[in-house]
């Protein structure tokens, strides 16, 4: 795994803290209203001693958190979710701290259960709105200290008696017990946001809350305009074989950009994209890039889609040679040439890999060139989900890939006949697939059929690939490789620790098998004899670079680290109040 790509995992992973909140809203309503309503309960049996006026004050304290749960994202200008959530948290902090009054009173052998723990649980609950006020919603410190009483203090009010009001709000441990609380979390507030950025990110607050806007709202404006103010201008490749045939024009497409960094920011769809601007006629892979190459917004985006069509023919024929493939241990190289221009696809599965580092392209580029290729144009086949390619893995790739321009270059050229199939008229759904969903390319060359196969997919479960080629080769195929797009587009959200699906986490093996049968033999069908155009397209956008991604992961990181440093301490004075 490159180094962007480990920062994008740990931005991810801190995400991730995050998806403990109930899958709906309705889970999390219900939750407050069954604590609510314990917490009533256990009050006037352990505390108050008598369940006398419970069943009036249990309707009241369930309609008044009901009101203030709406009455918190109106003053918040939040949504409504998020404040259901939040009071499912923090109802459940003010129990815990109930429960825990009663346990030490008969772990300590105290007369009577202090009603100060009712008082404190509150006032633990208003510490914690601010906490998320601040953090997650973007509230400013002074508001949140004013307005985070409203629910709790209204829940206290509306079951606790009245002519217990003005003694346990006035309760001076009560009162040092949460001015305790709501300090820690102020500071906390305040060293997370600013000090965690190091000075480089004035806001660690404003990143996190652009990031959660993005991944659970599908609005990318607060984050792309953060990125975009990062990111630096460069000039980025692009290569299309255009195959030209009396019947429809297909592409293979390898662009210098990778996409991400997720949806639904910047170039996160960037593979469907052309793929649909190309007339939906495209394999459009992963070249050797990571995440330092991410588009950061859709304005770049729309300036590199336009440069698609501003390109230079370099190079045409007709003639290719038969495929090469070469394996080196669990190192897999399948290579083709067309003319003087070699396209290598590398691939390790089914034991997966992350990105391919950089130094394997310039190595095989330096080897081409050595062996009198014009360039090397190398695929990076992202088919198996893997770790960080080690050393002996990454040698192995090279030995295999220049064992294959080696071969390469001693084949004869042959007649070259292309047909393209997509998933278009095949109507299933699959949400480990992105919007261009699959595709099957054909290569007809000296009376063998050869067949390539795409997916518009983040990588692919471990096996897949070994399962198609197998079925292939039963039936007489000659399969040489499926490659995935790395798009970084969810159909839905992925409460996993990878954040997406692969594919064939959700796809059954099965279906996958039939889907790529029916468009090999469309794809076979629709063949016919090809002349082919080398297509080359540079333009000047804005990418990411590896430096941002590293500036969010380690704020974030250091933001954890003080989170961790203040939940010892918040919970070392909280033990302290027990006793």
């Amino acid at each position: 795994m490159t180094e962007s790509s480990n920062d994008v995992s740990r931005i991810h992973k801190r995400y991730t803290l995050t998806t403990f909140t109930p899958t709906s809203h309705y889970v999390s309503l219900a939750i407050s209203i069954a604590v609510v309503c314990v917490i009533a309960a256990v009050s006037y049996i352990d505390y108050f001693k008598s369940t006398d006026n419970l069943f009036i004050a249990l309707p009241i304290a369930v309609t008044v958190l009901v009101i203030t749960q709406f009455i918190d994202p109106k003053i918040l200008k939040t949504e409504y979710s998020k404040s259901i959530h939040m009071s499912a948290f923090g109802n459940l902090l003010w129990l815990v701290t109930i429960l825990c009054g009663i346990l030490a009173a008969y772990v300590f052998s105290k007369p009577s259960v202090l009603p100060v723990y009712i008082t404190e649980g509150m006032l633990l609950y208003a510490s914690f709105r601010i906490a998320i006020f601040t953090s997650v919603l973007g509230t400013k410190l002074t508001t949140a200290w004013i307005i985070c009483l409203l629910q709790p203090l209204a829940v206290f009010l509306a079951f606790v008696p009245t002519h217990l009001w003005v003694p346990m709000l006035s309760d001076p441990k009560a009162i040092e017990y949460g001015i305790v609380f709501c300090v820690l979390g102020s500071i906390w507030t305040l060293l997370s946001d600013r000090i965690a950025g190091s000075g480089k990110l004035s806001s660690t607050h404003a990143f996190l809350q652009a990031y959660l806007a993005a991944w659970t709202n599908d609005d990318p404006v607060p984050m792309e305009s953060l990125m975009e103010k990062r990111s630096e201008q460069s000039k980025v490749s692009t290569f299309q074989i255009l195959f030209k045939t009396s019947d429809k024009n297909c592409r293979l497409v390898i662009p210098d950009l990778h996409p991400g960094p997720f949806h639904p920011i910047g170039g996160s769809n960037i593979p469907y994209l052309i793929y649909k601007n190309l007339d939906s006629s495209a394999m459009v892979m992963h070249s050797i890039s990571d995440h330092a190459l991410n588009l950061p917004s859709k304005s770049q985006v729309d300036l590199y889609i336009t440069s698609l069509h501003q390109n230079s023919k370099i190079r045409e024929g007709s003639m290719c040679t038969k495929p090469v493939t070469v394996q080196v241990n669990k190192a897999r190289t399948t290579g083709l040439l067309f003319d003087k221009t070699a396209v290598l696809i590398l691939s390790l599965s089914p034991y997966g890999m992350e990105d391919i580092p950089y130094h394997i392209k310039s190595d095989l580029e330096q080897y081409g060139m050595n062996r009198g290729y014009e360039r090397v144009l190398i695929v990076d086949s992202h088919n198996a989900m893997g770790k960080e390619i080690e050393k002996l893995d990454a040698d192995d790739l090279l030995t295999a890939a220049k064992s294959t321009l080696d071969t390469l270059i001693t084949k004869e050229t042959l007649p070259l006949e292309v047909g393209y199939a997509n998933s278009e008229n095949l109507h299933f759904q699959a949400d480990d697939l992105g919007p261009g969903k699959v595709a099957m390319m054909c290569f007809k060359i000296g009376g063998e059929n050869f067949f390539l196969a795409w997916a518009d997919a983040n990588n692919m479960l471990n096996g897949l690939r070994e399962e198609i080629a197998n079925h292939f080769s039963k039936n007489g195929y000659n399969f040489l490789e499926i490659c995935t797009s790395d798009t970084h587009y969810k159909a839905r959200t992925a409460k996993n620790k990878h954040g997406y699906f692969e594919f064939g986490s959700l796809s059954k093996a099965p279906d996958v098998i039939s889907w790529f049968s029916d468009l090999a033999k469309k794809a076979d069908h629709a063949a016919r004899p090809t002349s082919y155009e080398l297509l080359k397209s540079e333009t000047q956008v804005k990418v990411m670079g590896g430096n941002q991604l590293e500036l969010y992961s380690k704020s974030l990181d250091n933001a954890m680290r003080i989170t961790q440093a203040f939940l010892l301490i918040t919970t070392g004075f909280f033990i302290y109040t027990m006793l």
